[in-house]
């Protein structure tokens, strides 16, 4: 039930509450963002990773606020209700996809995101030297985007890609974990 209604929630804000971006812009902006990366840290592919997670990170923060005024749900009741959020409004509102949830951990704390399509990854080649195949998680600013958002809402997740079309694997996937909820905590007293 909680399925259907947040796949519901999602088109209905993707069809009438959400401003349009070309999607060829975007992967081309994403990809030459990536390609600076690149060039910046001379193909140290495990800091562009850092790098990208931590844009994500900052996007997500910020990302939390709109999803959370455009699509109207309330806090989620469980991992599991988040994971439906995550990818049936929260994916479908900002890139148009809704990537299946799959291989539930036995404590429902961890999850994974099976992207059939990557509007991220359209048009993209992987650089040809022998180790961005195996280095480079070229979509890694969705783990970022994901970590930040869910902070905002009390959840301390990790999230990764585990296995990318890009790097020749038969599907993107990617892992969600919850570490922890985090309790609103009073500051210490200035005293």
């Amino acid at each position: 039930m909680a399925s259907t209604k947040a796949a519901r929630i999602g088109e209905d804000v993707w069809k009438t509450r959400v401003d349009k971006v070309n999607a060829e812009l975007v992967t081309l902006t994403y990809g030459t963002i990536v390609a600076q990366l690149c060039a910046d840290f001379d193909a140290d592919y495990a800091e562009v990773n850092r790098q990208l997670d931590k844009m994500g990170y900052n996007i997500g923060v910020r990302l939390i606020e709109d999803f959370l005024a455009k699509s109207g749900t309330a806090a989620c009741a469980n991992f599991r209700e988040t994971a439906e959020m995550i990818a049936k409004v929260g994916f479908k509102m900002f890139l148009n996809i809704t990537p299946p949830i799959t291989n539930w951990s036995g404590d429902n704390k961890q999850f994974s995101l099976i992207f059939d399509e990557n509007p991220l990854a359209d048009f993209v080649e992987l650089p040809d030297d022998g180790r961005a195949q195996d280095e480079l998680w070229f979509s890694n600013i969705l783990c970022g985007v994901i970590r930040g958002a869910l902070e905002m809402v009390q959840l301390q997740v990790e999230a990764h890609f585990v296995s990318d079309v890009l790097r020749g694997n038969d599907t993107t996937e990617m892992r969600i974990s919850l570490i922890r909820i985090i309790d609103d905590e009073m500051p210490p007293d200035d005293e």
